[in-house]
């Protein structure tokens, strides 16, 4: 194979990703209108499904121009040998590999983030306003980008620097230090991301004492789990949308639950959403969910592993010298495929879950209170109450509403 051939492969590989996600859009689009079904009618009254249908079209279309956009900005980044232009750069600065690793990856993302920018302030600040969702300030919105970048610098940069670094010491076994690595942090990181990482986005109290923290421990001793970590976090200050979710496991389990979600939900149907959650831990989904992200994070870098000396990787994308950082780019489009099918299986895996969370909520509190606090959940984020089949399967990691009520009603 030439490295010619390679460039075409990988352009062809972007293109068909590109249709493919249009494709489903398209297909999730055509449903926009379909008849609500019996079971969902009276969530929304006529002025309120308006809205929801504007909302989807709204988005849809949003989605359309920033895909092709990226799309466009990809495809120059290749013609235009981008890829070669950057790596010149960081060259030119050090000789050392590790730094130019971190600046040819620094420069490529800050840029790109740059460019998209104006997408994420239309998204928030016109779409999201227009809608009644954001509750985000020019201030916050900054603040939180200058977070996100130093956060990438030092974690992500920490992280790729240890990866490049594996690589150099040994190419053979270079995947089992890069999934030893991923796989501590990853643990880590289910064990304390509430604690060090939250908190500097969010502000988090605990639960005070109350009608619902008496429900809530009511319903723990009943079903005897001991839950003590309870805290609010205030998902207020960005948007309206309401969202709670359990975290951690051993002694560092927790539950957080959005301000919104409050606000919004009665204490019976919190208490629901609560049993829900507790129902995820119970049945070992953080767990299971934990071992098969690490069993693929080894499975991808090992084929990683396989490719990534392969002169033929950096020369496809106009680089002579064979590097890690420009094999790491031409590999990751090559897995693309392979990483759609990882997450088609993901999804399907996902959606069992959340069954068997509902079948828990339902079991050991009633269904009721779930049913009447999705409805009132999807109604407030203005949900798509009826989405195509084949764009749920891709996409969903939860059922739709639909089926998560059919299957409470059972």
């Amino acid at each position: 194979m030439t490295p010619q051939l390679l460039f075409y492969i990988l352009i062809g590989i972007i293109l068909a990703k590109f249709l493919f996600d249009t494709f489903l859009d398209a297909q999730n689009a055509k449903h926009f209108n379909d008849p609500i079904p019996e079971e969902l009618k009276g969530i929304y009254n006529t002025e309120e499904y308006e809205k929801s249908q504007a909302y989807k079209k709204v988005n849809y279309k949003f989605s359309q121009i920033t895909s092709t956009f990226s799309l466009l900005l990809t495809l120059l980044f290749f013609i235009f040998d981008g890829f070669a232009f950057v790596d010149e750069i960081a060259r030119r600065i050090t000789s050392n590999t590790i730094l130019i690793t971190l600046i040819f990856f620094g420069i490529i993302l800050f840029v790109s983030d740059i460019l998209t920018l104006p997408f994420s302030y239309y998204k928030t600040f016109v779409i999201e306003e227009k809608f009644g969702f954001n509750k985000s300030t020019i201030k916050t919105f900054v603040f939180d980008k200058v977070k996100g970048w130093l956060l990438l610098l030092i974690i992500g940069g920490g992280i790729l620097a240890l990866l490049t670094w594996f690589y150099q010491l040994t190419t053979s076994n270079f995947w089992l230090y890069a999934w030893g690595l991923i796989a501590v942090f990853t643990v880590f990181m289910n064990l304390f991301y509430s604690k060090l990482i939250v908190p500097i986005f969010n502000k988090q109290t605990s639960l005070e004492e109350g009608e619902l923290k008496s429900a809530i421990n009511n319903f723990g001793k009943k079903v005897g789990f001991k839950l003590d970590n309870i805290f609010i976090i205030d998902g207020s200050k960005r948007s309206t949308k309401a969202n709670a979710y359990f975290s951690g496991f051993g002694s560092q389990k927790r539950v957080t639950l959005y301000d919104t979600l409050i606000n919004d939900l009665k204490t019976d149907e919190i208490v629901a959403v609560l049993a829900h959650e507790i129902g995820h831990y119970t049945k070992k989904h953080i767990i299971y969910n934990l071992i098969l992200s690490l069993i693929l994070t080894g499975f991808t870098f090992y084929i990683l592993s396989l490719f990534i000396g392969n002169q033929l990787l950096s020369q496809a994308l106009g680089v002579e010298i064979t590097s890690f950082h420009i094999g790491l780019i031409a590999f990751g489009i090559l897995y693309s495929p392979i990483s759609e099918i990882t997450g088609f299986l993901m999804n399907i895996i996902s959606r069992k879950f959340e069954y068997e969370a509902d079948d828990y909520a339902k079991n050991n509190y009633n269904a009721a209170s779930l049913i009447s606090s999705l409805k009132k959940l999807s109604k407030n984020s203005l949900s798509n109450l009826t989405p195509s089949n084949l764009y749920v399967k891709f996409h969903y990691s939860h059922p739709t509403l639909l089926e998560r009520i059919l299957n409470l009603k059972k």
